[in-house]
């Protein structure tokens, strides 16, 4: 099977490592790539949104299958072209994709599906938001796709009129509307799900870190870590929730006349209520990738073609490895405001299995890698216990220094207290 991964971060290397072990994978590419990932697979020189130029690779080369990693080309159609040329490719169609392009159309949907969720109204000005909240804190969410960072939770009435202004008036995210959200409190947990436009398969547990600073301080990020499983949610209870947060939605889509193919994430607060859901992403997560996609022992490529074909993955069962996965997050100086970038990195070539170093924001600099983006590496370690997973990934992350290195230090300690 020829298989080319679309996308250039962490997310996309783990990917391309779980595919690595795939018995099915006799070729394998990434476009474009990072210099990280071009030490395991062959990366091309095509950039995720050039749609046609893509196409046109995937022809040219006679790919069997397209793994699609980053939002903005599913949004942009890229799943539409693809299939049009012929070409096996997973994602959802744009149609589908919008469930994670506008914040406004997923609560249409969850509401239409049955899906629990918290209260919520769409607002096109700064006065109409700050007519739309009945308390704090409030959840003010920029309704298109803003790469993680577009989502704020106003304290008082000072930081909520500040988001407001910079989404509607500043336009930070460029034009768009602002939907206003309850806040919900409990336990966050990440849910995805293998889809394949009839039926809803879902993964391993995770939980995801997405403020910058220990104990969840600070703005927030595309994330900081990640641990999978979650020790209170079991095999059992992930059948359970995926019931209720992935098939309805399944179902929607299936009814409305638009199979959703590919991954569903559901990120859900876990109330006194019960769960709701707190977003839909229509692809793997990053990093919960990371630490997801290390434990899969079944075979990543056939799920994926299983996938593309609508009932494929009827009868699947996934296999997963018992022990636990940390990922730490290595972000760049001024990340998430203002990521460093150009600085050298130092230590890689210290990570070396068991620990898995994936690579987002790098870049070459007369062959050594320096920092090119907000998240630069990504460690993941497994463990028989979380606090086992921790202190193994937390000893590779102090193996890697870069002038400015951010890091939280307390990912999956909520999973070492909770089983000690």
């Amino acid at each position: 099977m020829k298989v080319l991964v679309v996308g250039s971060g962490g997310r996309e290397h783990a990917i391309i490592r779980a595919l690595l072990r795939s018995s099915q994978v006799t070729e394998l590419l990434c476009s474009p790539g990072n210099p990280g990932i071009a030490a395991d697979v062959e990366c091309l020189p095509v950039v995720a949104d050039d749609l046609g130029a893509l196409v046109e690779l995937a022809t040219s080369r006679k790919l069997d299958l397209v793994v699609v990693g980053p939002e903005a080309p599913l949004v942009g159609g890229l799943v539409d072209a693809l299939s049009a040329a012929g070409i096996a490719a997973f994602g959802p169609v744009a149609a589908a994709a919008r469930l994670e392009g506008s914040k406004a159309y997923a609560k249409e949907v969850m509401e239409a599906a049955g899906v629990p969720t918290g209260g919520w109204s769409t607002v096109e000005s700064v006065d109409a938001g700050m007519a739309a909240i009945v308390g704090y804190p409030a959840v003010i969410k920029f309704d298109g796709l803003a790469a993680g960072k577009g989502v704020v939770i106003a304290t008082d009435e000072a930081a909520a009129r500040e988001a407001l202004e910079q989404f509607l008036v500043e336009r930070r995210f460029g034009e768009g509307q602002v939907v206003v959200e309850e806040f919900l409190e409990g336990e966050e947990l990440s849910l995805l799900a293998l889809c394949d436009g009839e039926r809803a398969v879902p993964m391993a547990s995770a939980q995801d870190y997405k403020r910058i600073f220990d104990g969840d301080e600070g703005p927030n990020t595309g994330g900081m870590g990640s641990y999978c499983p979650v020790p209170s949610v079991d095999a059992e209870r992930v059948a359970e929730l995926s019931a209720i947060v992935h098939q309805p939605i399944v179902d929607h889509f299936s009814a409305i006349g638009t199979p959703f193919h590919g991954v569903l994430y559901a990120g859900l607060m876990m109330t006194a209520d019960g769960p709701k859901v707190l977003e839909y992403n229509t692809r793997f997560g990053d990093p919960e990738t990371q630490a997801v996609l290390p434990r899969l022992r079944s075979d990543l490529a056939e799920l994926l073609l299983a996938a593309t074909n609508a009932g494929g993955l009827a009868g699947r069962e996934l296999d997963w490895d018992p022990r636990c996965a940390v990922t730490v997050v290595l972000a760049s100086a001024g990340y998430p405001d203002s990521p460093r970038l150009g600085d050298p990195i130092s230590g890689l070539e210290l990570i070396a299995a068991p620990l898995e170093l994936t690579c987002a924001g790098v870049a070459d600099a007369d062959g050594a890698l320096v920092t090119a983006g907000g998240r630069v590496l990504n460690i993941t370690a497994l463990g028989e216990t979380p606090a086992a997973a921790r202190a193994a990934a937390y000893a590779g992350v102090e193996l890697v220094e870069f002038d400015g290195k951010q890091t939280r230090s307390d990912i999956a300690l909520r999973a070492e207290e909770a089983t000690e």
